[in-house]
């Protein structure tokens, strides 16, 4: 669950080298589960557990085709073949954030991405519980199931003490492919509209508003954030010692 603060990016630079120390290794917000310090090497956080138990929950649904499970596995295993082969982790415990973790826009940028992104949707599928929308509730958890695994592998790459590249791969990756499952959620609330559903007329728009909301947001965090801003900082980040050593 990567996050941007889009026009506002100016606003935030990089730390200089000499302003870099141990608070670099301190989570801020969710999203360590989007781009934040790194930590020192151990356990995830309890909040990357939590999403670890919303994966599990949906796993135990039955709501989520094997090509999700099929892309989580792969991602996990290309996540430590890029690490030995690719990016290996040069400096980790050295390793300045990529943006200032005090940065109030960007603290708010990750407070709407959980909100958008996992929060309410989570609350729309508890509800369409309640009120038996399977269609509705269907369509909506490959999207959220994706996002707490991210979360989660977010957090193994930080307390796992990864090179910046891998945990930038990261978000990257799921991101791109929850694309797809947020077209597919888009199309299934507007058929609902010429289809017969169990959900209530206010599940309709509720559900509408939340695909396009996830759809607007994602596919900007990932075209106009991670690719263009996001990845050259890391890169630059990353191989930068070798060029003072060299």
């Amino acid at each position: 669950m990567s996050g941007g603060v889009g026009p506002t990016g100016s606003d935030i630079s990089l730390p200089r080298e000499e302003q870099v120390d141990h608070k670099e290794h301190q989570e801020h917000g969710l999203h360590k589960t989007i781009i934040t310090t790194p930590r020192k090497s151990g356990f995830p956080s309890f909040r990357h557990l939590n999403c670890l138990a919303v994966v599990i929950v949906l796993s135990a649904s039955g709501m989520i085709g094997p090509q999700d499970f099929a892309f989580v596995a792969f991602s996990v295993v290309y996540m430590f073949f890029l690490s030995k082969v690719a990016f290996p982790s040069l400096h980790s415990s050295k390793e300045p954030p990529v943006f200032n973790p005090q940065n109030k826009i960007f603290g708010l940028y990750i407070f709407i991405a959980a909100i958008i992104g996992l929060f309410a949707p989570i609350a729309y599928i508890l509800d369409g519980i309640f009120e038996g929308d399977k269609e509705g509730i269907k369509a909506a958890a490959p999207h959220v199931f994706l996002l707490a695994s991210q979360v989660f592998m977010e957090g193994v790459t930080f307390s796992g003490g990864f090179s910046i590249p891998i945990r930038a791969f990261v978000p990257v990756f799921y991101n791109s492919r929850r694309i797809f499952t947020l077209v597919d959620w888009l199309r299934s609330e507007i058929n609902k509209v010429n289809e017969e559903h169990s959900g209530s007329a206010r599940r309709i728009y509720v559900g509408r508003m939340l695909a396009v909301a996830n759809m607007a947001f994602w596919c900007y965090n990932l075209f106009g954030f991670l690719l263009p801003v996001y990845l050259p900082r890391v890169f630059k980040l990353y191989y930068s010692p070798h060029k003072d050593k060299d």
